[in-house]
């Protein structure tokens, strides 16, 4: 049985999988609570299935981007429980999750998040024969992203309201954006992308995997003189 851990933003997310296959998920609204929310949640999970954390056989976990300190706590716990029970640790990109469940439109999908200073972190993902990464991830601005739109394309994930209206005003049809209901990540999408990965032989090493960050959380921004 594997455990998906999803801190990335506000809501967070916790699955339990068996090869990738959702037994049971819990969602919610942390804020900034994650450091408090998220250990409690997981023993939660483990009891409502009658499990315990020695029936895991894997962790995955979301690396960002997002929240510096949602992603920091994710992949601390993901890392603790990996090395305490000797298992694998996957660490998947948030855009990815939060691409992965409309790879059945055939779109090119643009998952958004508020980067801050104006700017959005985005990446661009297709589903074709296989699942790919056409752009990986990056800071940029809307108005840069919009330049490189062609054709139709589908844009999830927690996307700001401002955001949403330049896109609609600068692409028309070109954008499709489906209600901010049906893009909240699921810990359940996590457990397909880290079981792919891991059933191919991939996983990360606890102690060099790193937050997916792009850029440098403040306390660590140099001060320019």
């Amino acid at each position: 049985m594997e455990l998906a851990i999803d801190t990335s933003t506000d809501f967070s997310s916790v699955a339990l999988s068996y090869q990738g296959e959702t037994i049971a998920e819990l969602t919610w609204h942390a804020g900034q609570s994650h450091t408090v929310e998220l250990v409690p949640n997981i023993v939660h999970l483990l009891n409502r299935t009658k499990s315990s954390p020695q029936s895991l056989s894997a962790v995955f976990v979301a690396k960002g981007p997002g929240s510096f300190n949602g992603i920091r706590v994710g992949i601390s716990t993901a890392k603790g429980l990996a090395l305490a029970l000797n298992i694998p640790l996957v660490g998947i990109s948030t855009l990815e999750i939060e691409a992965y469940p409309f790879a059945f439109t055939k779109l090119p999908l643009c998952p958004i998040h508020n980067a801050g200073r104006g700017e959005i972190a985005t990446a661009l993902y297709w589903q074709n024969e296989d699942w790919r990464c056409l752009v990986e991830e990056h800071i940029t601005t809307v108005d840069a992203l919009c330049q490189k739109i062609r054709r139709k394309t589908l844009f999830c994930g927690e996307i700001p309201p401002s955001v949403v209206e330049q896109l609609q005003q600068r692409l028309a049809r070109q954008a499709i954006i489906p209600d901010p209901e049906a893009r909240l990540r699921h810990a359940s999408y996590l457990a397909i992308l880290g079981w792919r990965r891991l059933n191919k032989g991939e996983q990360d090493n606890p102690a060099t995997l790193q937050p997916l960050y792009l850029r440098q959380p403040p306390i660590t921004q140099k001060k320019v003189k």
